[in-house]
């Protein structure tokens, strides 16, 4: 029985190996590594049903794996998610997480274009699309990645003068973000997003653009009542030239005023006289 089960492993074997997949892998782990690979799954065979624990792995939906052969990589994809097997002895495997991964980048002193030091943090978003890569040309990418981001913030904003970074944030966003994808591309890393939080001025000249900004309201409102002073005297101008055609509109807004302020009850009403009237009692007294 024992002789079946052998001759129709080796049989199994004979057509896996057989194919130009079979020679691409025996050129890189070589004879002995090869060797080593079939003696491992003899022993498997022998010992099957308790090394089935240590050949089946799980991977989750948001995970892959990266399996290596004698310190070689397999395949070109990664496996999973679900069910996959290894040898016990010659494999071993890596997990790679494919969610989205965020960070804060701590803050930074920075030194503008324009000679000011501000204090700049950010967050940035990324993620893993291929594990191979992640895994083998680097040695953390995660690390690798924040290290890389603190650098790119400081030489953007390097470039920008005071007012560029206090107005333009979305702009710096995104030559941040094109600048840390394009670096991180060769190990795996796809850069979603980043984002400046905040921007921290000196005390100094913090108070300094606070008075700046209230000189500045200060004189606008200036402008604007000197404005309005010149549009009034210019329809006072009108109105006077109005009354002095005609006498009895001036009567008419005599009477008027005194409506106004016996609307508001006061106590005292200050009527004027023409000074024609006055005159005209002068003259008859004399």
């Amino acid at each position: 029985m024992s002789k079946e089960i052998l001759r129709h492993t080796f049989t199994c074997l004979v057509k896996c190996f057989s194919g130009p997949k079979y020679k691409e892998m025996v050129g890189k782990l070589g004879c002995c590594g090869w060797l080593l690979v079939f003696i491992s799954i003899i022993f498997v065979i022998v010992t099957f049903p308790l090394t089935i624990f240590m050949c089946v792995k799980i991977v989750k939906e948001y995970e892959r794996a990266v399996i290596f052969r004698l310190g070689r990589i397999t395949d070109r994809k990664a496996k999973g998610p679900g069910l996959f097997l290894i040898l016990p002895c010659t494999d071993n495997f890596v997990k790679v997480d494919l969610r989205t991964v965020s960070f804060d980048i701590p803050p930074q002193e920075i030194l503008t274009k324009d000679s000011v030091t501000v204090s700049v943090d950010g967050v940035v978003y990324f993620r893993v699309y291929c594990p191979i890569s992640a895994v083998a040309n680097v040695t953390n990418a995660h690390s690798s990645t924040r290290l890389l981001a603190q650098t790119t913030l400081r030489n953007v904003l390097g470039t920008k003068n005071l007012a560029e970074l206090l107005s333009d944030r979305e702009g710096i966003s995104l030559s941040m973000q094109e600048a840390l994808d394009e670096a991180t591309d060769p190990w795996g890393i796809k850069v979603e997003r980043v984002e400046i939080k905040d921007v921290k001025l000196p005390h100094q000249l913090q108070r300094a653009m606070a008075a700046e900004a209230e000189a500045s309201r200060e004189a606008r409102a200036k402008i604007i009542a000197a404005e309005g002073e010149m549009k009034a005297s210019r329809a006072l101008k009108e109105a006077s030239l109005v009354m002095a055609d005609s006498p009895s509109a001036l009567q008419l807004r005599y009477l008027q005023t005194l409506n106004t302020i016996a609307a508001e009850k006061n106590s005292t009403i200050v009527f004027p006289l023409p000074i024609d009237i006055i005159q005209h009692f002068m003259h008859w007294k004399a």
